[in-house]
């Protein structure tokens, strides 16, 4: 009997476990259960993410997925709440880890885009909190993204009202050798985040606020064509939203944090199926 085609989901399983496997150790400490191994938590997290979908659900579903299980070694299904915990124990790090690796899947050419955007704190529906005069807190999301493939290198978030130029640093000096030219809009027109590209031998390609008519000058004289890639910054914003959801489930900033890291991850493994 010929072999069934491998689906997305099972190649996105397959892809996932593959990264986990050279990111972290198999089990946490020599004193782990051993029930399941890291690797499975990871996975297994990333396809809750993918799927936009609570613990009990995804769990659910897997019921019916036996080559899924099968590609993960789980003979049996951990409960919500162990996979709960396995998310809280997963340092931040481990998922930049992830998101660093995911990014070797992908074709990229330096040319990368830095650009911010909210995600909502709490997944009451717009028309309820409007009904309500409430107003819901949103975390400030600012992604560097490479413009050949939409590869989402690093992401920052924070909770505060903190300006872009305060972020583009810290982003930049993460990324110097994957960044080649830095495409930003008036928000990042700071002459310090310049004269640091420069310094790690990055071209700045960032508007210019227009105070004078020199500034309107200046951004007359951008690559036009260059500078239009910034675009996709948009696109891969919206993408995210549309896809895995415009709000965190998290309730703790910490945990926010790291599910938004998630979130680029499981957006990088889904362009590399698809490229």
């Amino acid at each position: 009997m010929q072999a069934l085609p491998k689906s997305q989901l099972l190649r996105f399983v397959e892809q996932a476990y593959h990264l986990a496997r050279r990111a972290v150790a198999r089990y946490s400490s020599k004193f782990s259960k051993r029930r399941y191994t890291l690797h499975q938590h990871i996975v297994l997290l990333c396809l809750k993410m993918r799927k936009n979908t609570t613990y009990r659900t995804l769990l659910d579903e897997l019921i019916e997925m036996p080559r899924i299980r099968s590609a993960l070694d789980l003979e049996e299904l951990p409960s919500p709440s162990t996979l709960c915990k396995a998310f809280n124990r997963l340092d931040m790090a481990v998922w930049r880890v992830l998101l660093n690796l995911s990014v070797t899947l992908l074709p990229t050419n330096g040319v990368v885009g830095i650009d911010a955007s909210g995600f909502d704190r709490s997944h009451a529906s717009k028309h309820y909190t409007k009904r309500t005069k409430l107003t819901i807190q949103q975390l400030k999301v600012t992604l560097l993204v490479d413009t050949r493939s939409n590869a989402i290198l690093d992401v920052h978030v924070t909770t505060t009202r903190k300006h872009d130029s305060q972020i583009a640093p810290s982003l930049l000096k993460r990324n110097t050798g994957d960044v080649a030219i830095l495409l930003g809009d008036k928000g990042y027109d700071d002459q310090k985040i310049r004269a640091l590209a420069r310094e790690t031998g990055v071209r700045p390609l960032i508007k210019h606020r227009e105070f004078s008519s020199l500034h309107r000058a200046w951004n007359a004289r951008l690559d036009a064509d260059l500078y239009g890639q910034r675009s996709q910054n948009e696109t891969v914003n919206s993408r995210l939203k549309r896809k895995y959801g415009a709000f965190v489930r998290s309730r703790r900033w910490w945990k926010q944090f790291r599910e938004i890291t998630l979130v680029c991850l499981v957006h990088n493994l889904d362009k590399a199926l698809a490229s």
